[in-house]
């Protein structure tokens, strides 16, 4: 299985590989419960706690300024695809629309379905995070976290959440869905932040 669906990095891609991770040529799908199927005419992004109040639409979040990115995309279960291609708008450009209170540490990643992640206010506020709804030139699936996700390069892939819907700003770091269940806090995969105590 291993052989034929995850490959040890090559030479030229040893440098882009955290340690313990193979690399795979498809993406796979990993999900925790149903898929939420949300539309763009209902979907909607709410902020809160310790920032104003505000919720967005889609077209909202449209008229941001768009976005090409290349990243490569680093899942805990210790597979990594290489260059993949995205569009949306950088975490940087939404953020100027948020009232932010500076007491404000960390927050609390919020999506349809119920899932939650944490990250800390320095993690997430990096110029090459985005929220991405096109993937390889077509509208992000629903089954890889459409009609809009949050991706997180530096981190491992289950801090860039699917089917986000929104973000609570926090003044301290409180846990998240795979974070209570024994994942690790931050999740970096060049120190294999897998695991809680690891």
């Amino acid at each position: 299985m291993k052989g034929k669906y995850f490959q040890k990095p090559t030479e030229a891609e040893r440098d882009r590989i955290p340690p313990g991770q193979y690399v795979t040529k498809g993406f796979p799908v990993l999900t925790y419960g149903s898929t939420p199927e949300i539309g763009t005419d209902e979907w909607k992004f709410r902020v809160w706690g310790l920032a104003q109040e505000k919720t967005f639409t889609w077209s909202g979040f449209m008229s941001l300024p768009q976005h090409n990115f290349t990243a490569d995309f680093h899942c805990v279960t210790r597979w990594s695809k290489l260059d993949v291609k995205w569009t949306g708008a950088k975490v940087t450009d939404f953020m100027k629309l948020v009232d932010l209170d500076p007491k404000a540490t960390h927050l609390m990643e919020h999506c349809y379905g119920g899932y939650t992640t944490n990250i800390s206010l320095e993690d997430f506020l990096r110029e090459k995070n985005f929220f991405a709804h096109t993937l390889f030139g077509e509208p992000l699936p629903a089954e890889h976290g459409g009609p809009m996700r949050l991706v997180v390069p530096h981190l491992y892939a289950w801090k860039s959440a699917k089917w986000i819907n929104g973000l609570e700003f926090l003044d301290r770091d409180e846990l998240g869905f795979w974070e209570r269940n024994g994942y690790h806090r931050r999740g970096e995969p060049w120190a294999e932040e897998r695991y809680a105590g690891f």
